[in-house]
């Protein structure tokens, strides 16, 4: 249950990719000698996010890979906000949105699945689970989705 005081405090929702916004799987292949990655997008979780983006909530996209296909989903769901980071250093790109936007990581919710999004789980006012997250990640996340991430 969503406490409701902490979900009007909510500005801003973060959302990982691969296993949140995707199955997980990452298709890697090459055309004309240029190196293609492919990711399959669910519309359900585009539609919720147009939702959010709707009544006014800000978007983010925080990813430990860097792929044209997150970017095109980006523009595709008018998400200004995008951090991709090879490193997986999720953190700093989502501490880097907050600063531009001014708003305070308390008044944000994170879904994640995996273990480079503990870092901002810890932080976030509310921290989220996708159906497949490893048990760590439920373990620290107040909110619990049972869908499974990208399905």
């Amino acid at each position: 249950m969503l406490d409701p005081t902490l979900a009007r405090r909510i500005k801003l929702v973060g959302f990982d990719v691969d296993g949140v916004l995707t199955d997980g799987g990452v298709y890697l292949g090459a055309v004309e000698d240029r190196r293609m990655e492919f990711k399959r997008y669910d519309i359900q979780d585009g539609i919720g996010m147009a939702f959010l983006a709707r009544v006014g909530i800000r978007l983010a996209i925080v990813t430990g890979r860097v792929s044209d296909s997150v970017t095109l989903r980006a523009k595709e769901l008018q998400i200004e906000d995008v951090a991709q980071d090879p490193d997986a250093m999720k953190l700093a790109g989502l501490r880097q949105i907050l600063e531009k936007r001014k708003i305070d990581v308390g008044d944000v919710a994170y879904v994640g699945d995996d273990f480079p999004d503990l870092p901002i789980l810890r932080v976030v006012g509310m921290p989220v689970a996708v159906g497949n997250a490893v048990p760590e990640i439920r373990d620290v996340c107040s909110v619990r989705l049972t869908k499974h991430g990208g399905h």
